[in-house]
């Protein structure tokens, strides 16, 4: 089975897991956190730590009241 044939079979899995609530594969499930492991690790390098989130929230939320 080639790359791209083994990514949709396991992303259908996945989507029917989720979907139906069946027993996600072992195998597939390594594979998936392989392949996240290894987007993460590419995002890292080509722009460092992303710290995002919180001055979103907080940008988001506003000023905080008083005391």
């Amino acid at each position: 089975m080639k790359k791209t044939d083994t990514t949709k079979a396991d992303t259908q899995a996945v989507l029917d897991h989720f979907a139906t609530g069946t027993p996600l594969d072992p195998e597939v499930a390594k594979r998936v956190r392989e392949r996240g492991r290894k987007i993460r690790e590419e995002v890292y390098q080509k722009h460092g730590l992303l710290d995002i989130g919180v001055p979103a929230i907080r940008e988001l939320r506003g000023e905080l009241p008083s005391p």
